[in-house]
């Protein structure tokens, strides 16, 4: 199993422990989650890669502890009734976001099948744009996607940074570090601009 792979499922495995988080700052995490593991699972099946299956397993398996997590938060913010019923809608909408991830994961499954039909690639091949998984190289240290002008010279859209076990979601000023991997949305000519930018490349 690769390192990522562990890390899933320590994820799955992991206590899930009461932290006075804000309800909202859970469900825009879980909103962001949603959002990202839809491209993913697309692109895992699209390009039959292994490793963007298991950056959704780990993304479905981190959803299941937020959901928990916001379960436990409703219960400690319930004082009667009328309280239960407004959570009540906040719990639905977080369900709903645990569907579209469970979802995500069960369609990266047919990755593990190997299918050398051509059908399935072909049904998602309508979209120019791809979705790939980037190491961060040096050059591009304590530099942010904005400071590299990434959209203006490659098109290309850094959607998200996977930095160990957490993700940044949309980020901009956010400066890489080492080890960081970027998930990148872009044409495949923009993608190879992109590669050579990291290297300081223009």
């Amino acid at each position: 199993m690769s390192k990522l792979g562990r890390i899933w499922r320590r994820e799955e495995r992991r206590k899930v422990e009461y932290e006075a988080r804000n309800v909202r700052e859970i469900l825009k995490e879980m909103k962001d989650i949603s959002e990202l593991i839809t491209d993913l699972s697309y692109s895992a099946i699209l390009f039959n890669n292994e490793d963007l299956a298991e950056e959704v397993r780990y993304l479905e398996a981190r959803m299941d502890t937020l959901n928990y997590e916001i379960r436990m938060q409703a219960m400690l913010a319930a004082r009667d009734a009328e309280d239960a019923e407004k959570l009540a809608g906040i719990l639905q909408v977080a369900e709903a976001a645990e569907t579209i991830s469970n979802a995500a994961a069960d369609i990266t499954e047919i990755t593990k099948l190997k299918l050398e039909h051509p059908l399935i690639p072909s049904l998602f091949k309508q979209s120019d744009e791809l979705l790939v998984r980037i190491g961060i190289e040096p050059y591009a240290y304590g530099k942010s996607a904005s400071e590299l002008r990434i959209r203006s010279k490659t098109g290309c859209k850094v959607i998200a940074i996977r930095r160990g076990i957490s993700w940044i979601f949309a980020p901009k000023n956010e400066p890489f570090i080492e080890g960081d991997v970027a998930l990148v949305k872009g044409t495949e000519e923009g993608i190879e601009k992109f590669r050579v930018l990291l290297r300081g490349g223009q």
